[in-house]
């Protein structure tokens, strides 16, 4: 599907995310390349401090965006686009919003449980048409957060950002066409042997045409 998008889509996000950040007002706390000081102590097992937050780089952060995000939202068998824009907005907001809005966005049961249903009907619906779904679902959750006075000139700036990556790429997207193998035709006849006129029937010089020669020439002494 689009196992190979995840690299890019991690360095999307984290264009969006930035460097340390510590506001005050952001319930997550300190946060460095969009991950918290609440992720990076789930992630070590053991609470955090906000030097470890502040020492994080890209390499560091790949593998827990990997497991917590990509992989918690199979984004790997998602269509192209579509698991970039799911994949940013478990990052944003968590799996748990994350997931329900894909699945709103395919007219399928809001459950949370990202199973074959869903993973069906988003391969078979328009991967532009679930990504404008999903970016409108998640502007209308953001405008009703009491944060959204501080935070939602940027939210709605990262939420267009997410659209407009995502429609590209699954406007760039390489489909997956099966291929039929029909069975091999049996071999043919060497040409030179097919083409040969059919053997006539053996003439056989013995016999009555032998006594009739011999007939015709005792008369003819």
């Amino acid at each position: 599907m689009a196992a190979a998008n995840f690299e890019r889509a991690l360095a999307l996000v984290l264009v969006h995310e930035g460097g340390y950040v510590d506001h005050p007002a952001d319930p997550g706390g300190a946060t460095n390349l969009g991950v918290t000081i609440g992720t990076l102590s789930d992630w070590l097992g053991r609470p955090a401090t906000k030097a470890e937050v502040k020492a994080l780089t890209k390499v560091s952060v790949a593998p827990i965006y990997r497991r917590n995000y990509w992989n918690a939202v199979r984004a790997d068998e998602l269509p192209s686009g579509v698991d970039y824009c799911v994949f940013d907005f478990a990052v944003n907001s968590g799996k748990g919003r994350a997931i329900p809005s894909l699945q709103r966005a395919l007219s399928v049961a809001d459950d949370g449980k990202l199973g074959p249903l869903t993973l069906a009907a988003a391969t078979s619906k328009d991967a532009g048409q679930t990504i404008e779904r999903i970016c409108a679902d998640r502007l209308a959750f953001l405008r009703r957060l009491s944060t959204w006075p501080t935070f939602g000139r940027g939210w709605t700036a990262r939420v267009e950002g997410v659209r407009a990556e995502a429609m590209a790429l699954a406007a760039f997207a390489v489909p997956t066409v099966s291929v039929e193998v029909a069975p091999l035709p049996p071999p043919v006849a060497n040409r030179s042997q097919s083409s040969a006129p059919p053997a006539g029937p053996t003439v056989q010089t013995g016999g009555l045409g032998a006594w009739l020669k011999s007939l015709f020439l005792k008369k003819a002494a």
